[in-house]
C-alpha cells in the first residue's frame, strides 16, 4: 500500500482533533500517525481497507495455486 506522506499528522494533533483526522481519511483514504516523529499508526478508509484485504487474500490464493500446480505429482503420490 502507498501511503501519501502529506497525510503525516503526529498523535498529538490526531487525539486533540479527530474530526479533522476522519476528514482527511474520508479526502485521501488514509492518515499516518506518528510517534516521536516515526510512522506509528494509520488510519484507514474502511473501503480502502477492505480492498487490501481481499487483494492481500487474491496473492495468497495465486500462491497456493502455483505451489499446487508445480508440485500436483507429488500431491497425488501423497494422496495414494
Amino acid at each position: 500500500m502507498l501511503v501519501n506522506t502529506k497525510n503525516m499528522i503526529s498523535i498529538s494533533e490526531a487525539n486533540q482533533n479527530f474530526s479533522k483526522i476522519a476528514k482527511i481519511v474520508d479526502d485521501s483514504k488514509s492518515v499516518v500517525i506518528m510517534k516521536n516523529n516515526k510512522p506509528k499508526y494509520i488510519l484507514l478508509d474502511f473501503e480502502e481497507f477492505s480492498k487490501e484485504a481481499i487483494f492481500e487474500e487474491e496473492k495468497l490464493d495465486a500462491i497456493a495455486d502455483k505451489i499446487l500446480s508445480e508440485n500436483i505429482e507429488a500431491f497425488n503420490e501423497l494422496a495414494k
